[in-house]
């Protein structure tokens, strides 16, 4: 068990924004990842306006923007267009859903369940008490969102049947597709009960085991193990329905605000994704290509082997007073000079408590006041 935390969860939101070295951030949950065009546009507005010009993507496919000068401004655009649909659980929409699931892949189409547990979450006054680090998945079957560790979640096995995943690993419990909400629910009722300080499912001895009784479930088949690592998926992507989803990459997850309106001018719905990515979807053959044409100029990776899709890195000097150094410009100068110090996926980091470091295989580089210091994997 994880030692108690000593101070409550101060995960920043849209209304609790976080007091940083260039100023107040606030973040904002995307349950599922889905923006409609108008709620871009007015996150793009936002950033323009109130912010420093950019929309930073997170690995939970949340957005948040930094230096807002007028956070109440900024909270009262997000109510206007629906991105702030409570102020008492704004926090707590942590809530990652396959990315393409119903569109391509997957074994079961979950994005219903996405609207309805939120709209519940949100209902439960009780489940306002939520730490903001709690994270519900809901995976299509092909293991892209089981891999990221939620604390409840459901992993389709088949169209009708889900695997319960609980502190990021199959439980062995199978349910319906239609129990799936009344479970999750439940369950951080549960987590509710037991967590005496803690922040996460993962944190409570045998944590796994007593939501399950309070459940009253049991292991009934052989846990789902090995969730692969996925990679953002990038380039076009042929929709069985004759359209096509665009994946588009981002150096560093950073989406400037003239891209973003440009992505709202198509009127398709976007969806951020958990590698700080995002898909432009429903588009039909023609308008794909126009938003190639227009967008690869102006910074959106369509190249699944752009370098970019492998570096990743904490904000750094001059936001974080922590950092010691100003992470994004060397790594970048590294990737334009063809100098990354390691193959593969790696993460650059201000301090040694590596912020927003992916889960899974990546190399650490961190600052160190006098250089970088290298640790593999």
């Amino acid at each position: 068990m994880v030692a108690p935390r000593s101070r409550p969860d101060a995960c920043p939101g849209a209304l609790q924004v976080h007091q940083a070295a260039d100023g107040p951030l606030a973040r904002v949950r995307l349950p599922g990842g889905v923006l409609t065009p108008a709620q871009l546009q007015v996150l793009a507005e936002s950033a323009r306006d109130l912010g420093n010009g950019e929309i930073e993507l997170t690995s939970r496919g949340n957005v948040q923007l930094r230096a807002v000068d007028d956070p109440a401004e900024f909270a009262r655009r997000l109510a206007d267009t629906g991105l702030l649909p409570s102020h008492t659980h704004e926090r707590v929409r942590n809530i990652l859903a396959s990315p393409l699931t119903g569109r391509i892949g997957g074994v079961a189409d979950l994005r219903d369940l996405v609207d309805e547990l939120d709209r519940r979450l949100c209902a439960d006054s009780a489940l306002a008490e939520l730490p903001g680090r709690v994270l519900f998945t809901l995976d299509d079957g092909r293991g892209d969102v089981s891999a990221l560790g939620g604390d409840f979640g459901v992993h389709a096995v088949n169209e009708t049947e889900v695997a319960l995943v609980l502190a990021g690993c199959d439980s062995g419990a199978r349910i319906s597709v239609a129990q799936s909400v009344d479970v999750l629910l439940d369950a951080a009722r549960t987590f509710l009960g037991l967590r005496g300080g803690q922040w996460r499912l993962s944190e409570i001895d045998d944590g796994i085991e007593r939501t399950l009784t309070a459940l009253t479930l049991q292991p009934t088949a052989e846990p789902v193990t090995g969730y692969a690592e996925h990679r953002p998926p990038i380039g076009w992507l042929d929709q069985p329905d004759g359209t096509v989803t665009l994946g588009g990459g981002l150096a560093f997850g950073i989406l400037e605000s003239r891209m973003a309106e440009f992505l709202a001018a198509v009127e398709k719905p976007v969806i951020v994704t958990p590698w700080r990515s995002v898909l432009l979807c429903d588009l039909d053959e023609w308008s794909a290509e126009q938003v190639v044409r227009v967008l690869a100029p102006m910074g959106l990776i369509f190249d699944e082997n752009s370098p970019w899709l492998l570096v990743s890195a904490c904000t750094g000097r001059p936001g974080c007073e922590k950092a010691l150094a100003d992470v994004r410009t060397d790594a970048r100068d590294a990737v334009l000079g063809g100098e990354l110090p390691a193959p593969g996926r790696q993460h650059w980091s201000g301090c040694d408590r590596c912020c927003g470091r992916p889960k899974g295989e990546v190399t650490d580089v961190v600052a160190t006041g006098t250089g970088y210091r290298v640790d593999n994997p």
